[in-house]
């Protein structure tokens, strides 16, 4: 809300620059800063940015959403800046000391706040659009020609600069229809403001910048991709599809939202990749961002997609190169600008993906794009005519589940075409996420199962796939001692046996015990889970995988195995397994981890082998009376959820897939009075779904606090939100500091270098980075972490994202002081065990 006009008179001494003395930025020459671009040249250099980009986009995209005079927005983005405070510091940046009409120190709310009330005779939306472009809506605004901003003839020379580029661009305000539309257009604002920032323009006022616009967009990865036509599923795939393979790429030939539920292991990812080629082919889509569950993407998701893209991309096509999204090269070879450089936020490979054409991200990032998060809408506009993949999407969790439903809705809006993969949906759910408006009641038949439903312009279709022959999985309940023995022996007989744990102390620990046993025997035992350093976590799947995978016969039956692991073992990771143990979890959860087992038809398997799954958990009885008797874990899942799923298994002694999955799921998670105990489980649960549906429901409204990232995304209860980089040693010698890893190599960051260099360090960097929960990080405060600041995002006052600790010879993490890194937990790492915490 706009402030009463301020009527104090201006003052007459003093003086206001003149317009093309109004700075932007400076550049940094050695040690010492001297003047950059104006402000008159970014704000032109931003608006001819955005109409490239446009240019960039596809017919349809740009006639919905990006209207004449979009490249205007992004240009008077930053008018704020022609004003006396902010000229006097940056003029004092360069050594220079002037004295200017109105300056003040009192805290103005920043350029961008100067910059939306410049702007507040615009049309609606714009002047927020502009307000918003570093991430947070303004606050306290007061009128353009507030003293606090400069007064009246501050503001015109700012109306002088608007009316500059109205004439420069040909263009005067456009339309913007709703909330939807402003946050595209914020989008296209803050982008190109990053791109025009970059370094190819740092001598702009000395050169024809304008024939850096092309190359700007070109560095920074925003090429549109060509796609060889007429590719069939074999040729990208090299296999024969399945019917439901066929009937998905059939029925998604609109924008819309499909949802393809078969069992795990029937190739839903490809049926889903090759529904996105047909959508580019058709040019109905602008990129492809597959999303994966909160925290536990896998890095051989990215390889598969690596290989789908180097099939269906032309020879040509530039984006050949970079595919691997998440990689070291993809990071040191794009350059975004100002906030996507190191030490900046969006730097992250992470949030990065949802601007490129293609990329493998979590889903958390996808739903920040309709999140009162910081830079929320740069995500809404990197998604904006893509096809979205939403990979792995569960019954359980109320808290995604709210925000989710919301996000496929603005897809639609989006013009995206949505593909949601899933193996253990209820119908209720199902229908949620879907916007469809049909209401599922308890007298509804169950639907078929495999399904393909498809929400577009022709309204909900449930479309039933050719039946498939179910398979039976021996079920067997069982305790820790009991299934020890069992892995052993099977392991001993050469069965490759999976043990999927819910916490990672627990995969650590049950690791340690096996490994011990093992010792001797002809059994490999290995462990994999998420606290690993990133370099050390892909070597370990690249292993396993390898060797569980579809691997050579001989390397599989060269020895029995045993691999431990978490959460991460029952997606993303092509597993197959001869036997299964696994921790109780919820019945969804439980049918994936189950889908490890007998994967691929042609595995060679030890002879008497049998199609089993040992269930860990304590007797019903007993986690009804006290819900500790499930251990740590009832922290992760509900254990109101897991009495109903173990009240549901302990009577089991097969289950059939897949005529039992959709039954035993709606069986799970049906209504029903309760009594007692179980009552008090229910009530608690319904406290915590709407108390997280409400902390859903306040992130997706528009007005109120900007979120950080770190603050709304939560999945688990041990969520790993904390990133810490472990090294053996750093040493700092005039400014430069020299690093040592726990590999032993060394790096050196100069304290000034070329930004591809820069790009390239921080990229190493992040490859010796685990990722933690907030209370198992060490206690290293920001400020002394301040000689990583221009290669590592530090976190804001708001958050706390990275952390440093030394690795000591007993494996000992430490503060850089040498004391240590927690007062409540021994922190430890290994390349065997991982980030481990025993409490103190």
């Amino acid at each position: 809300m706009l402030k009463p006009r301020n009527t104090n008179p201006l003052d007459s001494d003093g003086k206001i620059l003149p317009l093309k003395d109004c700075l932007a930025k400076t550049i940094r020459v050695a040690l010492k800063k001297i003047p950059g671009t104006s402000v008159e040249t970014h704000c032109k250099i931003v608006g001819y940015v955005a109409l490239e980009l446009m240019k960039r986009m596809p017919l349809w995209l740009v006639n919905n959403f990006y209207p004449k005079g979009s490249e205007l927005i992004a240009a008077v983005h930053d008018i704020g800046k022609v004003s006396p405070t902010f000229q006097q510091k940056i003029y004092r940046d360069i050594g220079k000391d002037i004295k200017l009409i109105n300056c003040t120190d009192e805290a103005i709310g920043w350029h961008w706040t100067v910059s939306q009330a410049a702007t507040e005779d615009s049309p609606k939306y714009i002047s927020e659009i502009i307000g918003r472009h570093h991430g947070t809506n303004p606050q306290n605004i007061n009128n353009a020609d507030a003293q606090v901003y400069g007064g009246k003839n501050w503001q015109k020379q700012r109306q002088e600069l608007i009316n500059i580029l109205k004439l420069e661009f040909k263009v005067d305000w456009p339309k913007v229809s709703d909330d939807l539309h402003s946050d595209i257009l914020a989008g296209l604002t803050v982008i190109s403001d990053w791109i025009g920032s970059g370094s190819l323009f740092d001598h702009a006022e000395s050169m024809n910048w304008k024939e850096k616009i092309s190359e700007a967009l070109d560095n920074a990865g925003f090429i549109s991709p060509k796609v060889k036509e007429n590719l069939s599923f074999e040729d990208i795939f090299e296999l024969s599809p399945y019917d439901i393979q066929i009937k998905l790429f059939q029925t998604a030939r609109d924008k819309g939202v499909y949802v393809l539920e078969a069992p795990m292991g029937l190739g839903k990812t490809e049926a889903a990749l090759y529904a996105a080629y047909k959508a580019l082919e058709g040019n109905r889509a602008t990129g492809i961002y597959f999303a994966l569950p909160t925290q536990l993407t896998s890095d051989k998701i990215h390889l598969r997609m690596e290989k789908f893209l180097d099939k269906i991309l032309s020879y040509d096509s530039l984006n050949r190169k970079p595919l691997l999204l998440h990689s070291a090269a993809w990071l040191q070879d794009t350059e975004i600008g100002e906030d996507g450089s190191p030490g900046k936020s969006w730097f992250n490979s992470a949030k990065r993906g949802l601007l490129a054409p293609f990329a493998v991200g979590t889903i958390d990032q996808a739903l920040m794009a309709v999140m009162r998060v910081k830079h929320g809408f740069v995500r809404t506009f990197g998604l904006a005519g893509k096809v979205v993949i939403l990979d792995e999407v569960h019954s359980y969790d109320s808290y995604t589940g709210t925000i989710l439903n919301e996000l496929v809705a603005a897809l639609r809006k989006l013009h995206c075409t949505v593909i949601i993969l899933s193996a253990t949906l209820t119908d209720k759910q199902r229908r949620a996420i879907i916007g469809s408006e049909v209401i599922h009641n308890s007298s509804m038949p169950i639907s078929d199962y495999p399904l393909i439903s498809s929400f577009c312009e022709k309204g909900l279709e449930e479309l039933p796939v050719q039946p498939l022959t179910d398979v039976s999985v021996m079920i067997k309940m069982s305790d820790n001692c009991e299934a020890i023995e069992e892995a052993l022996l099977r392991a001993e007989r050469n069965e490759q046996v999976l043990w999927i744990e819910n916490t990672v102390k627990e995969a650590q620990d049950i690791f340690c015990i096996l490994s011990a046993r093992a010792s001797g025997l002809n059994i490999e035992c290995g462990l994999l889970h998420s606290r690993f350093i990133k370099k050390d976590r892909a070597d370990k799947e690249t292993k396993w995988v390898e060797i569980f995978g579809k691997s050579d016969a001989s390397v599989r039956q060269k020895c029995g195995r045993i691999l431990v692991g978490t959460q991460i073992l029952e997606q993303s990771l092509d597993i197959d397994a001869d036997f299964l143990v696994t921790r109780i979890c919820p019945t969804d959860m439980l049918f994936q981890r189950i889908g490890r087992l007998w994967r691929h038809e042609k595995t060679m398997r030890p002879v008497g082998v049998k199609r089993e799954a040992w269930i860990l958990s304590p007797k019903l009885n007993d986690a009804i009376k006290n819900k500790k008797s499930f251990g740590n874990y009832f922290e992760v899942y509900n254990p109101y959820v897991l009495c109903r799923t173990l009240e549901i298994f302990q009577n089991i002694s097969s289950i059939n897939i897949p005529s039992d999955i959709r039954i035993l799921l709606n069986k799970t998670y049906e209504d029903r009075d309760e009594k007692d105990e179980w009552a008090k489980y229910k009530k608690e649960l319904e406290g915590k779904r709407e108390s997280l549906k409400k902390f859903a429901l306040n992130a997706l409204s528009k007005v109120g606090k900007t979120w950080s990232d770190s603050e709304v995304s939560t999945r688990y209860s041990e969520t790993e939100s904390v990133e810490v980089l472990l090294i053996r040693k750093v040493s700092v010698i005039n400014s430069d500091a020299k690093i040592k890893f726990l590999d032993n190599s060394e790096i050196i960051l100069p304290k000034q270098t070329d930004s591809k260099t820069k790009r390239k360090l921080s990229a190493e960097l992040l490859r010796n980075t685990v990722m933690v929960p907030d209370y198992l990080v060490p206690n290293v405060k920001t400020n002394e972490l301040l000689w990583l600041k221009n290669y590592v995002y530090l976190g804001d006052n708001e958050e706390s994202v990275f952390k440093v600790a030394i690795i000591d010879d007993a494996g000992c993490l430490k503060r850089l002081d040498g004391t240590d890194a927690s007062q409540k937990y021994n922190l430890y790492y290994d390349e065997v065990l991982g980030y481990r915490a025993i409490k103190k």
